[in-house]
């Protein structure tokens, strides 16, 4: 049955990125005319981007782990997740006529691991849908109860009985999601935590040496970890890169969310790193100690245990003389050696961000914002975090539909 909108029936929806062009398609679904706005000459620009190096949509994992990847906020993210399953999203894109394939690591990937088809035949179907789409549109606020936007052609003001915003963080702001929305919802007294960087490198003090010779340099096949309350520490297997002003990579990202708050709460963060992961410390302490001959320290360990490179560097950099002249402080060493973190690279740099519109400022499962009725949040605007893996963008799918069924109530409630 199709339902003609009238005026109680129409949405605006700000921010063209995944969540808000769910919310889009939830609206649009329920009979509501919906105007999209966004600031960028096209929409998905940090989705399309995303997907360059190979299009992760979701995870395939057990859904109660999948569940644990989002931390403090599990319980308020599990909401989306329940309302939009990984099984789900996967279905979705079928139905935009995308295969998707689950990899070696459990990530779920479209066929041809491109962003760009996925989102080509989306926005056909929500044009289909008579979604009306409004680029280079930038947001600067309300004014007398409508939205201002600025556009090339000069400001143009908008309103409608149902509002989702979904403007991003604050990570790429060249491709949108610069965070300017912070001051504007925090002038209406909506409270919101500060943005911080998440899945993020992080700063070291290198030594001009070991920087002019290692940066750049991968790191494969070692483990990171950091110390927990309890003092054990918890490990990751993996790999990152050393760059010139620190670390970065997957495994680094893995765990930026503890480096973070570590670095906020001490003003620095120490993480061991397992140059030697797939050996126990009794292999690595019989090696090290195994007679060299003539040979150096730096060619012993080279030739018993493939210490070499940057990983030879970093022993070098971050052992004094009398621990690396020590074969039993050694081998500790190779399996828990300490790297001093000091700083979160910029938020521009992150993949993601974390903060953002608390929990506590939303009613109910739809995010409708309670200091602004009819107004409603979806995507990185909220405060939560993840890793990467496709966590972000099922949380984003997930929210941008929880935000369209509760617009769409609202304005089923304000028709009623």
């Amino acid at each position: 049955m199709n339902v003609t909108p009238t005026a109680t029936r129409r949405a605006i929806v700000v921010g063209a990125g995944p969540a808000g062009l769910m919310a889009a398609e939830v609206l649009a679904a329920g009979g509501v005319q919906v105007d999209v706005y966004d600031a960028m000459a096209s929409c998905g620009r940090k989705f399309l981007l995303a997907g360059k190096g190979g299009m992760n949509i979701t995870h395939s994992e057990d859904i109660d782990a999948f569940k644990g990847r989002y931390g403090v906020r599990r319980g308020e993210v599990a909401r989306w997740l329940e309302g939009f399953t990984p099984q789900q999203v996967r279905a979705w894109i079928h139905g935009l006529g995308i295969d998707t394939f689950v990899g070696s690591s459990g990530r779920v990937f479209p066929t041809d691991m491109k962003a760009a088809p996925l989102l080509r035949a989306w926005l056909h179907r929500l044009r289909e849908a008579g979604v009306r789409l409004h680029m280079r549109h930038r947001w600067t606020g309300w004014r007398d109860g409508r939205l201002v936007f600025a556009t090339p052609e000069g400001e143009r003001l908008g309103s409608a009985a149902a509002t989702v915003l979904a403007l991003g963080g604050a990570s790429w702001s060249r491709l949108g999601s610069d965070g300017a929305w912070v001051p504007l919802l925090r002038e209406r007294a909506v409270e919101v935590a500060d943005l911080v960087p998440m899945n993020c490198g992080f700063e070291a003090d290198w030594s001009e040496h070991f920087r002019e010779r290692h940066a750049g340099a991968p790191l494969t096949t070692v483990a990171l970890g950091l110390d927990g309350e309890d003092g054990r520490i918890a490990w990751r297997k993996g790999q990152f890169v050393v760059t010139a002003t620190g670390i970065e990579g997957s495994l680094v990202y893995a765990l930026s969310g503890a480096i973070r708050d570590r670095i906020a709460h001490a003003g620095q963060a120490t993480v061991r790193l397992d140059l030697l992961p797939d050996h126990g410390l009794e292999r690595v302490l019989e090696e090290v100690t195994r007679p060299r001959g003539s040979r150096s320290l730096s060619s012993h360990l080279q030739s018993r245990l493939g210490i070499a490179g940057v990983k030879a560097g970093l022993l070098r950099e971050c052992l004094g003389k009398a621990e690396f002249a020590d074969p039993v402080r050694l081998a500790h060493a190779l399996k828990a050696l300490p790297l001093t973190l000091l700083r979160a690279r910029p938020i521009d740099e992150a993949i993601s961000s974390g903060g953002g519109v608390r929990f506590e400022a939303l009613e109910g499962a739809g995010g409708m914002l309670r200091a602004l009725p009819g107004v409603f949040v979806a995507g990185e605007m909220v405060d939560w975090e993840a890793p990467t893996g496709g966590y972000l963008l099922t949380a984003c799918f997930g929210s941008g539909r929880a935000a369209g069924q509760g617009a769409l109530d609202w304005l089923r409630g304000a028709q009623a």
